[in-house]
């Protein structure tokens, strides 16, 4: 059984993480096989958008497998340097600052500690309503070191942010709703059929439309208001000389709908 299985279906990625007896934590061979499918996301013109989620209902994906990590010193130096080897190797996408293509998290249980920095990294993240989050880190005398201490107060307040961050609390979907944190939180039998209609919704978009505005956001962030509206993106520029930039008002014109060809 793949510890990832990764299916590409209408110019989507699916991504499931398939660990559920270990409720999707991140061993090295997990985070490994995840970074080879942002890899795949990110180079290939005939996937548009990623959707990424954890096998079963229990867990979206716990965090560190801290079981592994105990394990990890009995075992023999081989053993050890195979696992720091795919450490390595392994680029998430929680640090893959400006990964092209939008990415939506299906969160259908427990993400906490990594899965929740995981989710944080997507752009939109829906949840079923029997989810929880959280960064309780500090409980292992840990931190949320996997960019989770920085992206919690830019998306949902200081204040709010420093509760959970200073005393590793979970909190509820609907509450990470109320915070701005998810976008969307839906019965547990209704979070397949939600995230279809974001998918549909994002896919009518041109996707150099999408991938350009995701380019301006993010790096926008970066700069003072100003200089976000004067520099240059590259991926704006990209979008501005394609074919999708005529189908789009052409379509408009003739009122059909457009055909998308990502070029």
């Amino acid at each position: 059984m793949d510890i990832v299985e990764f299916v590409v279906r209408d110019h989507v990625a699916y991504i499931t993480l398939n660990r559920p007896e270990a409720m999707n934590a991140l061993n090295p061979e997990l985070r490994h096989a995840l970074s080879e499918c942002w890899d795949q996301v990110e180079t290939d013109d005939e996937i548009w958008l990623a959707v990424v989620t954890g096998a079963g209902d229990r867990a979206f994906c716990a965090g560190m497998d801290l079981k592994h990590r105990a394990r990890e010193v009995d075992a023999d130096e081989a053993q050890r340097k195979a696992w720091a080897d795919m450490q390595a190797q392994a680029v998430p996408l929680n640090t893959r600052w400006h990964f092209p293509k939008p990415v939506i998290a299906k969160v259908n249980g427990f993400a906490l500690g990594g899965g929740l920095e995981l989710a944080l990294s997507c752009d939109i993240i829906v949840a079923a309503e029997h989810a929880e989050v959280g960064l309780p880190e500090p409980r292992r005398g840990l931190i949320a070191g996997g960019v989770g201490v920085h992206r919690l107060p830019r998306q949902m307040g200081m204040k709010a942010a420093m509760g959970y961050l200073l005393t590793g609390r979970h909190m509820t979907a609907q509450r990470a709703y109320e915070l701005g944190l998810v976008n969307e939180v839906v019965a547990k039998e209704d979070l397949d059929a939600c995230v279809d209609a974001w998918v549909a919704d994002i896919l009518r978009c041109a996707p150099l439309a999408v991938r350009a505005t995701k380019e301006a956001v993010m790096k926008g962030l970066d700069t003072t208001l100003s200089e976000a509206f004067e520099r240059p993106y590259d991926a704006e520029t990209i979008r501005a000389n394609s074919q999708d930039a005529i189908e789009g008002p052409k379509a408009f014109a003739e009122k059909r709908t457009p055909n998308w060809q990502g070029r």
